[in-house]
């Protein structure tokens, strides 16, 4: 009988180990190599924005305006005259250091404590970063000279240096942590390292490739700066997962007593199968993200595209390859205690889920009502979710020096540190009507040569203050000149940004649920199990956007992880974990549902096979859960309150959905739907199916499905 698609590939590996090992190996060092050399080029401001802030960074782009990255310092004391001295030698200091241009006197407080210095840093602000230390330097200068006095510097080099820096930091504790947690979770479900070694190797191979060929496409799609991490984040923990789901199949096959050949093509015809299913469903959920009219999404959904397509065809060519030859040798380095006792319960039946299962079948109502009840009340805290581009004093902490430089120079300054752009484009910028409109402006700068001016506008009241410059004030000054005028920052840019998620959001969202209930119905050939796959993976997102607005919005036990609340979610966040929730759920839906979908088809009840099947699968899930949450909870840990929350919210969600959802909730549904779960309308029946058991294995003794 013809084999589904997975069982040819992992046969074909299996007798072509060496070209599919080489061939893959290969692979991994030409993309490594060209992508490294290639490098990743970063979106720029526009790119990253939306709407009239974008519009007007993109005019001063195309007018060679490339604004320099500004920095204030401010110098205080407690007497009006005390700051003086010193702020009379910082102005000596920076002027001296070579990439200081338009530096200014400095400016009192209104009480007079108080003095804020502005300047910029010469050259394109995109490499400001890594120019502006000697400008540090002459900083910590005066301040070391000067210690009656208090000095705080915010700007865009010196935070985007921080920034950088503390990214470098996060992403090797994340990777040199990640690892070693898998590792040892690996070791003790299969107590041998060289079962524990080969799904984290070809997951970091994946990666590596996956880097490679992220950096040669940034040169057609812009990234954000970020996405190497997210990327990281995905792609290891899907390439362990996809690479444990088909050797714990294989292992429980060889341990029922089938040969190695037999074992490891009906593992690569289901457990291959399943992460076909699951890595093409990640996909094409991630590609939602093109929906959302934000380069941002973009980014990262070309990046968790590519990596997981890797890990994919990494899982079913090379891995059953290795397999074959690796043989009983897979076992190597056993470790005493480890592994065979969690085998032996997880093939009798025995273990968490047995215990679990027996009263959830036996009262599938009680169950299904009390899951939902605790799902929706972690979610509760959701309805009040209030979102916006964190700001880089909010995603260091309060307690940071960026963060303490920015609140102190806000209250002495209002505005100061983060004032409105007001680009104006005109066909000629000199008019009078525009020389008019000008003089109700304080800090204006007009380019004649590229018709543009620029106006900065102070916002002490943040967003109100926004409003009213951009309802009010802007159209009784421009209107009738004929100009274009446009308000940048980065306080109009977060509002840009959060409106066009807003309108992105429905697309994105009808787009995955669509695609994922078409997959689930070609999957498994019944509308039913798909409109149950999409609300359970509903109510997992709902509690991970509870717990993430309870712990960073509301600051709810946010110190027990190193974290505060800072009022807000991150804009980008809502949407970006809701495709990445659809996706990976799909892991263990697809997994344990297919099956279920085996021993339905040898014949059991429906309520015998949700049994075998949840059993069978409750060490595979288990294992890929907990490696998981352990690589999510590593990025909760960094230094970012946009890594925090991100790592945070999936590592709850992956929680959920592999403990209440697919232990509880996903079986006692199914014990209430009974023989509807398989209901496929008649009109349906033609549709293609994506086939279920490995050819010959249907009408197998039942005892055969207790393998797991």
């Amino acid at each position: 009988m013809r084999r589904n698609l997975a069982a040819r590939i992992g046969v074909w590996s299996a007798h072509h180990r060496k070209t599919a090992i080489l061939g893959w190996l290969l692979f991994v060092v030409l993309a490594t190599g060209i992508g490294g050399a290639s490098g990743m080029v970063e979106m720029t401001t526009a790119e990253n924005g939306a709407g009239d802030s974008a519009r007007a960074e993109q005019i001063l782009d195309d007018a060679g305006l490339g604004r320099p990255a500004g920095e204030l310092v401010m110098v205080s004391a407690t007497k009006a005259a005390d700051w003086k001295g010193a702020a009379r030698a910082l102005s000596r200091a920076l002027g001296d250091t070579p990439e200081v241009a338009a530096l200014t006197a400095p400016v009192p407080s209104r009480d007079g404590k108080d003095a804020l210095i502005t300047f910029g840093l010469k050259g394109d602000a995109a490499t400001a970063p890594d120019r502006v230390q000697p400008v540090l330097d002459a900083v910590d200068g005066v301040r070391a000279g000067h210690p009656d006095v208090t000095i705080h510097q915010f700007g865009e080099a010196s935070a985007g240096k921080w920034l950088g820096d503390l990214l470098s930091e996060d992403f090797k504790k994340a990777e040199f942590t990640a690892v070693p947690l898998a590792l040892g979770i690996l070791l003790v479900a299969f107590g041998a390292v060289v079962a524990a070694l080969l799904p984290v190797g070809l997951a970091l191979t994946a990666c590596m490739a996956a880097f490679g060929l992220l950096s040669l496409a940034s040169h057609q799609l812009h990234l954000f700066q970020t996405t190497y991490s997210v990327m990281f984040l995905m792609g290891f923990a899907v390439g362990v997962d996809y690479c444990l789901f088909y050797l714990r199949r294989e292992r429980d096959e060889r341990a029922a007593g089938r040969d190695a050949e037999t074992a490891l093509r009906i593992a690569a015809a289901t457990s291959g199968r399943a992460v076909l299913v699951s890595g093409l469903t990640v996909m094409v959920a991630m590609a939602g993200m093109f929906l959302s009219g934000l380069m941002l999404f973009k980014g990262f959904a070309l990046a968790t595209i590519i990596v997981v397509l890797v890990a994919m065809l990494g899982s079913v060519t090379v891995l059953p390859a290795l397999l074959s030859w690796l043989g009983d040798r897979i076992d190597a380095g056993r470790v005493p205690f480890l592994g065979r006792r969690g085998s032996r319960r997880a093939r009798t039946g025995g273990g968490i889920a047995g215990t679990v299962l027996r009263p959830v079948l036996s009262r599938p109502r009680t169950f299904a009502v009390a899951s939902v009840v605790v799902l929706l009340a972690l979610a509760a805290p959701a309805l009040g979710m209030k979102t916006e581009q964190l700001g880089l004093e909010k995603q260091f902490g309060s307690h940071s020096q960026l963060s303490v430089a920015y609140r102190e120079i806000s209250e002495s300054f209002p505005g100061g540190p983060d004032p409105a752009r007001v680009v104006v484009k005109a066909d000629d910028i000199g008019a009078p009507a525009l020389r008019k409109a000008f003089h109700g402006f304080d800090k204006v700068t007009v380019h004649r040569a590229q018709n543009v001016a620029e106006i900065e506008v102070p916002l002490p009241d943040g967003r109100s203050s926004l409003a009213e410059l951009r309802g009010e004030r802007l159209p009784a000054a421009f209107d009738g000149t004929g100009a274009q005028v446009y308000v940048t920052g980065e306080t109009a840019g977060s509002v840009d940004f959060n409106d066009q998620l807003k309108r992105g959001i429905v697309p994105v969202f009808a787009f995955i649920t669509a695609v994922t209930f078409l997959l689930m119905l070609f999957c498994f050939r019944s509308y039913v199990v798909a409109v149950t796959s999409i609300v359970l993976n509903l109510l997992s997102v709902a509690a991970a956007y509870g717990v993430m607005v309870a712990v960073f919005q509301h600051g709810w036990g946010a110190s027990l992880i190193g974290s505060e609340g800072v009022g807000a979610i991150e804009s980008w966040m809502p949407l970006f974990v809701l495709v990445v929730l659809f996706g990976l759920s799909m892991d263990y839906h697809v997994f344990v549902v297919s099956r279920i979908r085996e021993a339905r088809g040898r014949g059991l009840t429906t309520r015998a096979a949700i049994d075998e099947g949840i059993r069978s699968t409750a060490g595979a899930v288990t294992g890929a859960a907990v490696i998981m949450v352990a690589v999510f909870s590593v990025f909760g840990t960094l230094s970012m309150q946009d890594m925090q929350q991100m790592g945070v919210g999936l590592a709850v969600a992956v929680l959920l959905d592999a403990t209440v959802v697919r232990m509880i909730l996903l079986p006692s549904v199914m014990a209430l739907l009974g023989e509807r779960n398989w209901r496929t309308p008649r009109a349906l029946t033609r549709l293609p199916g994506l086939g279920h058991e490995e050819p010959g294995q249907e009408r197998e003794p039942v005892g055969a499905g207790r393998l797991g």
